[in-house]
């Protein structure tokens, strides 16, 4: 009998035809919002786990501490939770709430630092937690479970059902675990693929996609890997997702708004192609924001 675990992965891979601003360049969306937990973050959350219990770190009565902006801590709470882990997740309190209520759901406990110290500050308050002890900090911005996840299962998914006839991959970057794995698998079929990055422009904020201050860069984050970065503003990443509802009938957050944006960019410059972007999570977790007011 299959286990919640074994419904992680192999999700849809459909074509935007009605977005894509040329009609010799196919614009593949894989849609990781049929994951579980919701999103793309089932994958390394799993990753994560289970090579944390695999390798011995993850033992009785050690309780799991991560920072996170949502997506993370759900597939966190969720996969826990099948563990028998106790979690606590942390987040600036801009988090909408339907992301909270879910985590808690799921039975982890939930601590929102300031807003204004974003990312940043859900991060320092994690460390400060590790270092009294009885922590496992999972760091999904260091562990490389998280790309790992990607290199095992999201690129060979992408590759078999592209047929190998992919050119080019677009990802926005947050943890960056999710382009990092996808740039190594598929380099390693292809060398020509071309790996796209997407960041927010100065001042934007677009969850889920982070520009981030050296000193928190990432330490999975390998610059080499990625051939080019697009930024893009907050308006087009929100314009562009609701296109995608609209048009597309793909009802997602705005980090995948952000993705496609740069998609379109990207294919308004090929005679061909085929464009796969990472559609992140579904937009349900952002009705209570402004995303489709």
């Amino acid at each position: 009998m299959a286990t919640l675990l074994d419904f992680i992965g192999n999700t849809p891979l459909v074509e935007l035809n009605r977005i894509s601003p040329n009609p010799n360049v196919k614009l593949l969306a894989k849609l990781e919002g049929n994951n579980p937990g919701g999103s793309v973050k089932d994958r390394a959350a799993y990753s994560m786990i289970k090579g944390a219990m695999d390798r011995g770190e993850l033992t009785a009565g050690i309780k799991l501490i991560e920072a996170t902006s949502g997506n993370t801590g759900i597939a966190l709470a969720m996969i826990a939770r099948l563990f028998g882990v106790e979690i606590e997740l942390v987040m600036p309190a801009s988090a909408t709430r339907e992301r909270v209520k879910t985590m808690e759901a799921f039975g982890a406990k939930v601590t929102l630092t300031p807003a204004e110290g974003s990312m940043e500050g859900a991060i320092d308050y994690v460390r400060e937690k590790e270092a009294k002890g009885g922590y496992l900090v999972l760091n999904q911005f260091g562990n490389p479970d998280n790309y790992m996840a990607h290199y095992r299962t999201t690129g060979p998914e992408i590759w078999r059902d592209t047929q190998g006839e992919i050119t080019h991959f677009v990802s926005s970057m947050g943890t960056t675990g999710t382009i990092m794995g996808m740039s190594r698998y598929l380099k390693e079929q292809n060398p020509a693929v071309q790996i796209v990055g997407t960041q927010p422009v100065e001042g934007s904020q677009i969850p889920g996609i982070r520009r981030w201050p050296q000193e928190y860069l990432p330490k999975i984050f390998e610059r080499e890997r990625v051939d080019r970065i697009f930024d893009v503003s907050q308006a087009d990443a929100t314009a562009m997702t609701r296109r995608l509802a609209r048009e597309e009938g793909v009802f997602a957050g705005m980090s995948s708004g952000g993705a496609v944006t740069a998609a379109t960019r990207l294919i308004d410059e090929l005679e061909e192609g085929v464009v796969v972007c990472i559609i992140c999570d579904r937009g349900d977790r952002y009705l209570s924001s402004e995303l489709f007011g």
